[in-house]
């Protein structure tokens, strides 16, 4: 047992744990220390408290409310990576980031996408996230999930359902493991040169050193959310301490005074205006959990 991270806090601010750096309390936040901690901890919740797997916090809102149960949040002791060519495994808590340096230092190629992605492999394997053309579950051999009784369930690809920014898991579980099974690049450092270029792409195009989720809209097919958004003249449009990015239409960026409730009626805002202009009815790509103040 790692007991740095084996813990349960009570009253834990979602601004602490979500890239918005917004939102209200948790009743319950807890941080395994061990795969073990984590079964025995599940197995001990009564079934009518709820539970919810955040990674790192990104792509998700959480209301000013907060959020009632239990917030499970994998850190550094569920954040292992081992790479065997041509396989390799990530536990769901290991930074996407993280992964993606891996796999391009061991001579292997598929997962560079995954360096401009600020979350975790299992929010990303529980949405499908994917970046420059690629998903993850291209790469997925089988996922390793723990149910609501801390049982481990391994699940092959090709037996989960999953479409564009979505992953079909079983209700309750969250991923605790991925395993890919990569190629080899013939120029060894022609991986690390597509991360330095994607990243250096990120930089130049997106609003990396202010609070936000991430994309906020799905593409609409055949569509990209940030022009629609940007035609609509929405560049820089405020609502209280949530602006729509003057980088990047499709990133809504927190000034450091947003309340969710200002980042989630500048989305509402968005939605309709871009409707209201293109009539195109954007789909968020962002998770709003919890309740309203």
């Amino acid at each position: 047992m790692n007991a740095a991270f084996d813990q349960e806090r009570r009253d834990v601010p979602m601004s602490e744990c979500t890239t918005w750096r917004c939102g209200g309390v948790a009743d319950l936040l807890y941080q395994p220390g061990s795969l073990g901690d984590l079964s025995t901890y599940l197995a001990s919740l009564d079934g009518s408290v709820p539970v919810t797997w955040l990674g790192r916090g990104s792509n998700v809102l959480v209301r000013d409310g907060g959020m009632r149960g239990v917030v499970i949040q994998l850190s550094d002791p569920l954040s292992g990576i081992a790479v065997d060519p041509p396989e390799v495994q990530a536990q769901g808590g290991a930074p996407c980031a993280r992964l993606a340096a891996a796999t391009a230092a061991a001579g292997l190629r598929g997962l560079e996408f995954l360096a401009g992605i600020p979350g975790t492999v299992g929010g990303a394997l529980a949405m499908n996230a994917g970046a420059a053309g690629s998903e993850i579950w291209d790469y997925v051999h089988h996922i390793e999930t723990l149910d609501r009784q801390g049982d481990v369930h391994r699940f092959r690809a090709d037996e989960i359902e999953v479409g564009y920014r979505y992953a079909q898991l079983p209700p309750g579980h969250g991923v605790v493991l991925g395993v890919f099974h990569l190629q080899r690049d013939e120029d060894a450092m022609a991986a690390r040169q597509r991360i330095q270029e994607l990243m250096a792409r990120r930089r130049e195009t997106q609003p990396v050193a202010q609070a936000s989720s991430g994309s906020v809209f799905r593409n609409p097919p055949g569509q990209h959310a940030a022009e629609l958004i940007e035609a609509a003249g929405l560049k820089g449009y405020r609502i209280g301490g949530a602006e729509v990015s003057k980088t990047h239409a499709n990133f809504i960026v927190n000034d450091g005074q947003a309340t969710a409730r200002d980042v989630e009626a500048l989305i509402e805002y968005v939605r309709k205006a871009v409707a209201d202009h293109s009539g195109v009815q954007l789909e968020l790509e962002v998770r709003i959990l919890g309740e309203d103040s």
